[in-house]
């Protein structure tokens, strides 16, 4: 393998943006498959994080922003209107139930599209306090990493009158309760502890990413909306890794039986460019102007990307896809765990996977380290993975939308190849490799 180009990128990028985990050095992709310097390909069963969703290359965005960019309509939404931004604004809210009430705000990335919904909500309520998750990451501007409880951003300063509360989760459950209830008891009892109108929003994820790929016990996220608007807490549900498909439904919140009063997207939404949106009570968006705006933001050749990933979405069916595959993939996993006795749980949905490792299935002491190695050897082998969870030891899958089922096999063959190989990764290989 040819690592020219990494060693380019070790001297002329900085490392602020960096999260690595082996040196993978990109020339190119299409569909699920990227091309690595040198012409290797590899499997992507990361996605880019979820945003290729359609994979790379796709025909419908590679034709919708070619039009666009011959004959681009400006360049935002600041000071003009233009067409691609208020047509996706529009396809946006009619998959919203509440279309009529909502409007549409677009951002560059779901931590600015999170910061600004949480900056509109205290502006127009009044109200400062906010409640999140221990593990959820919500972005990593100022402001979101002010209401974000992942460990990475331990450091950051936190925004006033935070509750971070644990995410309910079966595999490692809180006070010992797998359906969640001890979390909604700790949280009425720290509402019952502040003063009446002290709590603007709620950030959920109904499926924690970054914290675990954690899907939540059944019921628990409809109860606790139940909670909040008893309270007028606004719940704000956070999809930018898990929306638009990935689920098998077109939101995730679907899954849970109600309806959040603010949508997240990103990542998904562009297709690969950057694009993100909230779609929020328009007395949320419209409480003033010129308050949370980039030159940049609505921008046409990113919208038209937008429009054409929700089309594709649509006319492909590629939530029931979605759907469809995870259950082969997770299926072909669970086999896995017959043989590798590093797994500990399998949970997700639709095509959003968590894989949990363990050293031990008794204790499920955390396999931190044999994570590491694992992804390492399954990139040496032609699988592109990566890890999340407090404890660096879940691998997250989220393949593109489009990867066919013969893909998921051949993911899955090398994973397991990696899985009885991955004591060959020397400790001083990954040590360059911070990850998470």
């Amino acid at each position: 393998m040819a690592h020219d180009l990494y060693s380019r990128d070790a001297a002329a990028i900085g490392n602020l943006q960096k999260l690595r985990f082996f040196p993978l050095a990109i020339a190119g992709g299409k569909g699920a498959r990227l091309v690595e310097e040198g012409g290797r390909e590899l499997l992507d069963f990361s996605g880019a994080w979820g945003a290729a969703s359609l994979g790379y290359g796709h025909p419908a965005i590679v034709e919708a922003v070619s039009d666009a960019v011959a004959n681009p309509a400006g360049a935002s939404i600041l000071s003009g209107s233009n067409a691609p931004a208020v047509t996706l604004a529009e396809r946006l809210l009619e998959t919203f139930p509440d279309r009529s009430t909502h409007k549409v705000w677009f951002g560059h990335s779901g931590s600015d599209a999170n910061e600004a919904a949480y900056r509109a909500i205290t502006r127009a309520t009044g109200r400062s306090g906010v409640v999140a998750f221990v593990g959820a990451y919500h972005g990593c501007t100022v402001g979101s990493m002010a209401f974000s409880g992942h460990s990475v951003q331990a450091d950051a300063a936190k925004a006033d009158g935070l509750i971070l509360l644990p995410y309910p989760d079966p595999y490692r459950p809180y006070e010992g309760d797998p359906t969640g209830d001890a979390v909604l008891t700790l949280f009425r009892e720290k509402l019952a502890a502040l003063p009446a109108g002290a709590v603007a929003a709620a950030f959920i994820e109904p499926i924690q990413s970054d914290g675990g790929l954690i899907v939540p016990p059944d019921g628990f996220l409809r109860k606790f909306a139940d909670i909040c608007r008893a309270h007028g807490i606004l719940v704000v549900c956070d999809e930018v890794k898990v929306g638009l498909g990935r689920s098998g439904r077109l939101h995730c919140f679907e899954h849970e039986g109600f309806v959040p009063d603010i949508l997240v997207l990103g990542k998904g939404l562009g297709g690969g460019l950057p694009l993100s949106a909230v779609i929020a009570p328009a007395e949320i968006l419209d409480c003033a102007s010129a308050f949370a705006m980039q030159t940049l933001h609505g921008n046409p050749i990113s919208a038209a990307a937008g429009i054409a990933v929700l089309q594709t979405i649509h006319r492909e069916g590629l939530a029931a896809a979605a759907e469809r595959k995870g259950k082969l993939l997770r299926e072909r996993l669970a086999g896995l765990a017959e043989r590798h006795h590093l797994i500990g749980d399998i949970r997700g949905r639709g095509l959003a996977c968590g894989v949990e490792l363990v050293r031990d299935r008794n204790t499920r002491q955390p396999a931190r380290m044999e994570t590491a190695k694992l992804i390492y050897r399954a990139y040496e082998l032609g699988l592109v993975l990566y890890y999340v969870g407090l404890n660096g030891n879940v691998l997250e899958i989220t393949p593109p939308l489009t990867v066919s089922e013969d893909e998921i096999h051949q993911a899955v063959d090398l994973l397991d190849k990696a899985f009885s190989e991955s004591a060959t990764v020397l400790d001083e290989v990954i040590s360059g490799f911070a990850g998470w």
